[in-house]
């Protein structure tokens, strides 16, 4: 057989041993001498490179490193779905569709905690991948998504076919990765989902090939090759896709929702993550009578899996301080697991807290993780006590710099007073470079602990002398030349910043990004804000007497008064910029509320610009609201303002607006 042949041949036994391991999961040839045939093909791919095709085996190992994401618009929109979470609020939603629907089947799947994603295919070859995005536009990131070996390169199916379902990380290779983190020094991801979207937006292929994702489809738009969804599913897995063979049907609701306790008990046993239950109604039919509200199909729903809750016991209770001086108290408890990942400390956040909950050290305590993400006590067993369980006295002194520890009337947290203390110090310093404040690229937490501890950052002074410290930033681990240059032209960068940034930056108690942004915008300039009195203050909407009160008091400390004529002398903008797009823009004077997740602008750029509007952004919806502008995976908020009348606008059409 001569060479070209033998490629040939090659990429279509590769391409079945393939199909065999990561969708069949049935291998037929052991690891070794696939990775023979895999070599054998690359040599013959590399002598005769007139013979490249974009479906051989060879491209999973990632190959392409692109600039930028494209924008593309979906075929069919990728719609979200509304949320039950209990038994009755299931059958509610069921009641619903029987009152149209008398005999309804309901197909159920597991709802893959993942990225979503749609794959294209045109004359039988894999031609593109896009994410979900607003549900309208995603992004092209077909060079990662073709990395993932489950995929199909080719399908039997000449017609353009696109196919919907979840990108997501193995809890394997997520131990896998985060372990390999480690020992580089870098951040742990938070779970596996954070890793998948991390890896599918890598510009580089090679990282995504090296993250071990993998793939479950589970829904073809207007499918002409089945009259149901489990028949869809079913002609999906002949052309070579790898669905979830988990898909039950029942006609009886109540057997769905045994199916859903059922699958509640093991969830956690399974070798990826899952966050809930799809609902379907099976028959295409039956789904077009049913329809879709502006945003939702009537015909299916997500279940939400409630918040797993375990016993373990608390070893040791002790005090974090905070860039404000805030010390919060936290529990160190016997590492246990809960909604898969293993937890072993939780905030305990003031001391009433304590108090209330009556927690002590070596107490049985039930914790839980809040939204399945952040570990919180939610009580202790106090029948399970002994006589060893010991109460946790709060300090007097900061466990940091050995400073008083202050209670202020408004506060339920303590404080440490002391502004040299190195807690507040590094906190503080790192906050002052946060993206929200003055954005210095390459000043975070660890860097600034770096420099504090090299002797050259304690003060927001010493941060506009940091270009005279090349050597020794240059001897600390892990900072070279390029980093210290981005470094020293973000500093310089950060002194054209807008008057709300540096006001958002000092930490001043009470005064956040919006509170920054009320006074900027009010008093113009610096000099005007720091000769104002509380009754000006007081007389500005948003700006309570409390916060007024603060916000004198922070003038009036000679140290602070410092401060500020050191910035100034260093060259920082002392002026409020005022960046409004259009005083006559639809916002002005509306009440806005976000919900689901941003993909064009963060939520805080979101707030920004709407601010700049002239707009209000509220945290829920009312008959007051007058805008909802939704992302990806919106829920009870979006569904409250349809229900309301209120008008709704995705991100793109925000976008559009502006």
């Amino acid at each position: 057989m001569d060479d070209k042949k033998r490629l040939v041949e090659l990429r279509e036994l590769l391409t079945k041993y393939n199909y065999e391991y990561h969708v069949l999961d049935k291998p037929t040839i052991p690891d070794a001498e696939y990775d023979h045939l895999f070599r054998e093909l690359q040599d013959l791919e590399a002598k005769y490179p007139e013979m490249d095709d974009p479906s051989s085996p060879t491209k999973h190992v990632g190959y392409e490193v692109v600039s930028e994401f494209k924008k593309i618009i979906h075929d069919k929109p990728m719609l979200s779905l509304g949320n039950v979470f209990n038994h009755d609020e299931l059958v509610e939603w069921a009641k619903k569709i029987e009152e149209v629907m008398p005999n309804v089947e309901y197909a159920v799947e597991y709802k893959i905690d993942g990225l979503a994603m749609s794959l294209i295919y045109e004359d039988g070859l894999f031609k593109q991948a896009v994410t979900r995005g607003d549900g309208v536009e995603g992004e092209d990131v077909t060079s990662n998504v073709r990395t993932i070996k489950s995929i199909p390169m080719k399908i039997n199916y000449k017609e353009r076919y696109d196919i919907r379902g979840e990108v997501y990380m193995p809890k394997a290779s997520f131990e896998k990765v985060n372990e390999q983190r480690r020992k580089d020094g870098e951040e742990e991801f938070a779970n596996p989902r954070n890793a998948a979207a991390g890896s599918i937006r890598q510009l580089d292929s090679r990282i995504a090939a090296s993250r071990g994702l993998n793939a479950f489809w589970y829904h073809v738009p207007e499918d002409i090759n089945a009259s149901s969804h489990t028949g869809s599913l079913d002609y999906a897995k002949k052309l070579g896709f790898r669905i979830n063979d988990t898909i039950r049907t029942y006609t009886n609701i109540e057997d769905v929702w045994k199916r859903i306790e059922e699958v509640t008990e093991f969830r956690h046993d399974l070798p990826y993550e899952i966050d809930g239950m799809v609902i379907k109604v099976n028959s295409y039919d039956q789904q077009k009578v049913l329809g879709f509200t502006s945003r939702i199909p009537k015909w299916a729903i997500a279940y939400k899996f409630p918040a797993e809750e375990v016993r373990t016991i608390v070893e040791d209770m002790f005090i974090t301080v905070g860039r404000t001086g805030k010390c919060t108290p936290n529990a160190k408890f016997k590492p246990v697991k809960v909604a898969g990942t293993t937890i072993g400390y939780a905030t305990l956040h003031n001391e009433d807290y304590i108090n209330e909950k009556d927690i002590r050290i070596g107490d049985t305590i039930i914790v839980r993780k809040a939204g399945d993400i952040i570990p919180e006590v939610v009580r202790s067993v106090k029948e399970n006590r002994t006589d060893k369980q010991k109460k946790f006295k709060f300090p007097n002194v900061c466990p940091v710099c050995g400073g008083k520890l202050v209670r202020y009337e408004d506060e339920a947290a303590h404080f440490c007073i002391n502004t040299d203390c190195p807690a507040r110090l590094v906190f503080g310093i790192a906050h002052f470079g946060e993206r929200d404040a003055m954005n210095i690229d390459g000043l975070g937490e660890k860097k600034v602990e770096a420099f504090y501890n090299a002797g050259i950052l304690s003060s927001f002074e010493d941060i506009y002398k940091l270009h005279t410290k090349r050597d020794t930033i240059l001897n600390i681990e892990k900072f070279g030349q390029k980093s210290f240059d981005n470094l020293v032209e973000a500093i310089e960068n950060s002194k054209k910043n807008s008057l709300e940034r540096l006001l958002f930056g000092l930490g001043i108690r009470q005064v956040g990004e919006k509170a920054a942004k009320v006074l900027a915008s009010n008093f113009k300039n610096m000099d005007n804000l720091m000769n104002a009195s509380v009754e000006d203050l007081s007389n500005i909407k948003d700006i309570g007497p409390i916060t007024a009160e603060g916000i004198v008091d922070f003038f009036n400390d000679p140290n602070n008064k410092r401060i500020i004529n050191d910035l100034k002398l260093f060259g920082l903008n002392m002026e409020y910029i005022d960046t409004s797009i259009d005083s006559n823009s639809e916002f002005k004077d509306k009440t806005v509320v976000l919900t689901g997740t941003l993909t064009i602008y963060t939520r805080n750029e979101a707030t920004k610009l709407l601010e700049d509007l002239g707009a209000h952004v509220a945290g829920s919806v009312s008959k007051k609201t007058d805008y909802v502008i939704y992302g990806t995976e919106a829920g009870s908020k979006l569904t409250k303002a349809q229900e309301l009348g209120v008008k709704t606008l995705s991100e793109e059409e925000f976008k559009k607006m502006l």
